[in-house]
């Protein structure tokens, strides 16, 4: 006999919350542009999220302030104030610019 639940699952176990806890889904499309601009800065950038970083600040602050997520300090998210104060003017509006037009 089978010792597991249904699909080998373990039924004595409980599953453990994600670490941040559960958040809502964004169903309204609240925050749809600052997503697609990050993911269209991941394509160009060939995915490397440091180049990314404004990007996933906005989509963040986004979230928080239509409160999709628990409003947090950035820092406590991996953002230092000289990450995104001081990001090299023609790199932010180059990739700004392309992410704009892709959606447009």
């Amino acid at each position: 006999m089978s010792a597991g639940g249904a699909f080998g699952g373990n039924r004595g176990v409980r599953p453990v919350p994600p670490e941040k806890g559960v958040f809502p889904l964004d169903h309204l499309h609240e925050c749809d542009l600052e997503k697609k601009d990050y993911l269209a800065c991941l394509k160009s950038t060939g995915f490397q999220s440091e180049k990314c970083r404004q990007f996933s600040k906005k989509y963040l602050e986004c979230r928080m302030e239509r409160n999709l997520m628990a409003k947090q300090d950035m820092s406590e998210l991996g953002f230092r104030s000289e990450d995104v104060m001081n990001p090299s003017p023609n790199k932010k509006n180059n990739l700004e610019s392309s992410a704009s037009e892709k959606y447009n």
